[in-house]
């Protein structure tokens, strides 16, 4: 039987990370979602890359890259490029614009984190610390 408090921790995760994906969403006002910007900061990365490879890196079916693809190519935040070698190959790159959007997106998570981490006492900040460490 598994352990009540594990089960419990694991809610409480999933309950946290959910709660942040929509605070964002409702923050960031570019009518993207966080699976664009995931992609994105994988293009950042690591450089062009193939949509099997992004969606396999990221745990995505491919159909879903493609999609997502379409919206970055259409508002210019990422272009496709053919391989010098193979033109049959496509990569997905990102672009100056999606770069600028990726960091605008990270810096509101970064406020979103904080102004959620300081309701916590110092205290508390350093225990989860311990705790994040510990688990990584």
């Amino acid at each position: 039987m598994e352990n009540p408090s594990i089960f419990e921790l694991i809610h409480l995760m999933d309950k946290m990370n959910n709660r942040l994906i929509v605070e964002w969403n409702q923050m960031f006002n570019e009518n993207i979602g966080i699976t664009h910007i995931l992609v994105l900061a994988h293009l950042r990365d690591h450089g062009k890359s193939r949509p099997s490879d992004i969606a396999k890196a990221l745990g995505l079916a491919p159909p879903s890259i493609t999609h997502l693809t379409e919206k970055l190519i259409k508002r210019e935040l990422a272009v496709r490029v053919s391989d010098e070698n193979d033109k049959r190959v496509l990569y997905l790159e990102i672009r100056d614009k999606g770069r600028d959007l990726l960091k605008k997106a990270q810096e509101e998570g970064k406020k979103l984190r904080t102004q959620l981490l300081e309701r916590l006492t110092e205290e508390e900040q350093q225990q989860l610390i311990r705790i994040y460490t510990k688990l990584i």
